[in-house]
């Protein structure tokens, strides 16, 4: 297959993609509930989606981002019941809903930006966005997939027969309330809440709003797709999110928009990806076992380090964060931003027939659905290669870093990492393309004279380093 691979849980298969538009892609990511900071297991899911973005970009695509903020209508048991997250942190901090949204939402963005994601085009909240999904619930109610019980409005589910294609789901061997929440009057156990009644008992919210069917609040699968359908339109390109959400809420968003819509498939591409893990967990804040970014700041960590350990894991497979794992991954990136800083000055000429190869190589990477393991240690192979020059060597990783995002234009590595010796770098760097061209009479004549000043060279999987006797 040529061109762009990405596999589709949808399908359950890999597919060359090509656009519904001709030059653009419309792509959707389900965004944060802004109830509490975002911790590196959240980041994740924006790591790959903008790396999906960059991809896309490389294939010469415009791209249309759109990214949800959950600022009301996701409760604590991600289904039907419990509390609304944002009014329970606004209750136990004593502040409103509003700000609570503002203060995570702001550090929301500062995380992205910091770990190199690009801005999407489209970024919206579902508070401001209640016209958009009482409008989707009044066609929906017209077309007669809809009832009503005295917990809210509901999707009848059975009215839909493909509810259960999308994720494989056994709708028989479900019992009432084991994936869904236990609620009393829904005709069955994976009917969902599209409107929802405040508790009489609970006292008034702090986010409700007037419907038809009464005061109250939109539930939590209904903002997607209601906001995708009004920048993206009522069919689009591609929809990103964690596996954790292909069960539930992208089930549901099927089943709503292709009633509502008219149109099968909703989303022609689903990509997913999986959780970062700790200690063999996933990464929760339910679970208290989460760490956010500015944690690794505090110990050290720049916040691309991050992005680079993100990068040494297929986003379709689990990763395990630990000290030792992303410590590894700050030695890698601060080396790899070592090499890109002693190249960027670099002067000559470019020679086009030797950068061919290792670029089919790179675009092999990304197109076999965005493999970026094996783009960075494509991109660290040109990094360190004997047979191009330093200015084609800067070349490359430039380039390779459209895709990448280590900022290597810009980035500086950090002074404590190494020693740092100008002329002992230079000598280093001559040592390393000997070796790579097999001239290893050169290369230990350069070795025995660094020796000779007392310097020691270990030579490493992510490169050789240099250091004082």
């Amino acid at each position: 297959m040529a061109g762009l691979v990405l596999y589709n849980t949808r399908t359950r298969r890999k597919e060359s993609f090509e656009p519904l538009e001709p030059g653009r892609a419309r792509v959707y990511s389900c965004g944060p509930t802004v109830y509490a900071a975002p911790h590196i297991g959240n980041l994740r899911s924006n790591l790959f989606a903008d790396l999906l973005v960059r991809a896309l970009r490389l294939e010469g695509l415009a791209v249309t981002h759109v990214v949800n903020v959950t600022d009301v209508g996701h409760l604590t048991d991600d289904a039907d019941a419990g509390e609304d997250k944002v009014e329970r942190a606004a209750a136990e901090l004593g502040k409103t809903a509003a700000e609570i949204a503002d203060m995570y939402t702001r550090q929301w963005l500062s995380d992205r930006e910091r770990t190199g994601c690009l801005m999407p085009e489209v970024i919206c909240k579902a508070t401001d966005h209640i016209a958009e999904q009482v409008e989707m619930v009044r066609v929906l109610e017209e077309k007669g997939y809809t009832y009503r019980i005295d917990d809210g409005i509901y999707f009848d589910t059975s009215k839909f027969p493909r509810y259960a294609d999308f994720a494989h789901l056994d709708l028989e061997g479900q019992a009432s309330g084991a994936r869904i929440g236990d609620v009393p009057g829904k005709r069955n156990p994976q009917d969902f809440a599209l409107w929802k009644f405040p508790d009489p008992k609970a006292g008034r919210r702090l986010q409700e709003w007037d419907s038809p069917w009464g005061r109250g609040f939109p539930g939590w699968h209904l903002e997607c797709s209601a906001m995708s359908s009004k920048y993206l339109g009522t069919t689009f390109d591609i929809h990103t999110g964690g596996v954790d959400h292909i069960a539930v809420h992208h089930t549901n968003e099927i089943a709503q928009s292709e009633c509502c819509f008219d149109v099968h498939p909703w989303v022609r591409f689903w990509l997913h990806n999986e959780f970062l893990e700790l200690r063999g967990e996933k990464m929760a804040k339910s679970k208290g076992n989460v760490t956010v970014l500015d944690d690794l700041v505090a110990a050290g960590i720049p916040p691309l380090a991050f992005r680079y350990f993100f990068l040494q894991a297929h986003y379709r497979q689990q990763q395990v964060f630990s000290d030792e794992a992303i410590q590894s991954a700050a030695t890698g990136y601060d080396r790899l931003v070592g090499v890109a800083a002693s190249v960027r000055v670099a002067a000559g000429e470019v020679d086009e027939g030797r950068l061919a190869p290792p670029r089919q190589r790179f675009r092999a990477a990304v197109h076999d659905d965005l493999n970026a393991p094996r783009a960075l240690a494509i991109a660290w192979e040109a990094a360190r290669s004997g047979e191009v020059t330093p200015a084609e060597r800067w070349t490359l990783l430039r380039e390779f870093d459209a895709f990448l995002g280590l900022d290597l234009e810009h980035a500086e590595p950090r002074s404590q990492t190494s020693d740092s010796d100008p002329r002992i770098d230079a000598l280093v760097e001559r040592r390393q393309q000997a070796r790579a061209a097999r001239d290893f009479a050169e290369s230990d004549r350069i070795r025995d004279e660094l020796a000779a000043e007392g310097i020691v060279i270990e030579d490493t999987p992510d490169g050789p380093r240099w250091r004082r006797r």
